[in-house]
């Protein structure tokens, strides 16, 4: 990895932490309105399931097909959530599933470390954030996304990765400015929907490469530590039914029980979309298929 790369990463994951300590200082003495709030809410939602819905469950996976604007649009909000371009996310996250938890996974927090409270601090430090600023284990885009890079809109869409990123922050700033007023406006739609809904929702993605492979329970067998951590599901779109995900990988629903279901938003996205014709081919896991790998 060349330091600029190395830099870049690092300035995505302290700026929005600068950003935190910004909205600190605007808010000192002064209590938070449901406008700044609102305009989190809705960046953090939209970007969440770009993450979840796109990248995750359609372009790694391909739970479901859709139309090329749908895939096109999930791949923007995807980007726009600052965790990459859409191309190396879904390499890194194809091979995370090839050797999930085994030498070459690129945020294990397992693969490479040995026993003990401090190795194991080590491991999560490298699953959760540390693996960014390595180069080792990180996907070759020509072997794992050649799909992708099959698709000139997809192949556009993530050479403009850094123009989207600045859309997303000068959106909910313009927001800010138009709906709140004035440059107060401006600066609290910047920090509350710019930098402070990056810092939550690269810290919850990150959390299912570290607590979900450390903590939780298994509900089906699988070749990997992986695990259901039910207090993420809300905040994570349903990527903490993490367990589930691994035993079934191409399933669209990630909670596969009733109550999993009602606590997993990226499958009521798809649901929404297969209603109106808009989502097809969506992938369910029979009822005998979960039983044959489910832990007694």
């Amino acid at each position: 990895m060349t330091r600029t790369h190395k830099l870049v990463n690092l300035a995505g994951v302290t700026l929005p932490l600068a950003g935190l300590v910004f909205a600190i200082v605007l808010l000192w003495e002064r209590m938070v309105g449901p406008k700044e709030l609102a305009i989190l809410l809705v960046g953090y939602a939209l970007t969440g399931i770009g993450i979840t819905v796109g990248y995750h469950r359609l372009f790694t996976h391909r739970s479901f097909q859709t139309f090329a604007p749908v895939r096109y649009t999930f791949a923007v909000l995807g980007q726009m959530a600052v965790e990459g371009d859409v191309v190396a996310w879904v390499s890194d996250h194809r091979k995370h599933h090839q050797f999930s938890d085994a030498e070459g996974d690129p945020h294990s927090p397992h693969a490479g470390f040995g026993d003990g409270i401090l190795e194991a601090l080590r491991g999560l430090w490298h699953a959760h954030t540390g693996w960014i600023f390595s180069s080792a284990g990180r996907a070759d885009h020509a072997r794992y996304a050649k799909d992708l890079l099959d698709d000139r809109g997809l192949r556009v869409i993530a050479r403009l990765f850094a123009p989207m990123v600045l859309v997303s922050l000068l959106l909910p700033a313009l927001v800010g400015w138009l709906w709140i007023g004035g440059w107060y406006g401006f600066f609290a739609g910047l920090i509350w929907g710019g930098a402070v809904r990056i810092l939550l929702l690269h810290h919850v993605t990150w959390s299912i490469n570290s607590i979900c492979h450390f903590f939780g329970r298994r509900q089906f067998r699988s070749q990997d530590e992986s695990r259901n951590v039910w207090w993420l599901s809300l905040i994570s779109f349903g990527e903490s039914w993490h367990n589930n995900h691994h035993a079934f990988p191409t399933s669209a629903y990630h909670g596969l029980r009733r109550l999993q279901v009602a606590t997993d938003p990226g499958a009521w996205v798809i649901w929404l979309l297969e209603r109106v014709g808009l989502a097809w081919k969506v992938t369910r896991i029979p009822k005998a298929k979960q039983a044959a790998k489910a832990i007694a």
